[in-house]
């Protein structure tokens, strides 16, 4: 009669374990938590509103910057092409250093802007 091995039983349940945690790293990177459009309007009001008009109740900004309304009806330029833009800023912007999640939250407060 063959002996029951409970190292085995145990390394089994360390590979199911293991392969849990993988399907969950693995959704975590594909998106799995949605961009905060909420969160993206409080960075626009706190780093972008010195330049750019980010609400209907602002009522300045400086010359020659587009809105961000404004910004959300460029065909083409969705939430990915404006969070990949704020993560590299160009001269005529400060580099404001923003995480993916703020780039991504501020993103999702600009094409809001356009619906």
């Amino acid at each position: 009669m063959p002996r029951s091995d409970p190292g085995r039983s145990l390394r089994a349940a360390r590979l199911a374990s293991g392969a849990g945690l993988m399907l969950v790293a693995a959704s975590l990177g594909s998106g799995a938590f949605a961009a905060d459009a909420a969160q993206g309007e409080k960075l626009a009001r706190r780093w972008c509103a010195a330049c750019h008009v980010v609400s209907e109740d602002q009522t300045h900004a400086s010359d020659n910057v587009p809105t961000f309304e404004r910004i959300a009806k460029i065909p083409g330029f969705g939430a990915e092409q404006i969070a990949r833009f704020l993560r590299d800023p160009h001269p005529k912007m400060p580099d404001m250093q923003l995480s993916n999640s703020e780039s991504a939250d501020l993103a999702a407060y600009i094409v809001s802007l356009g619906k």
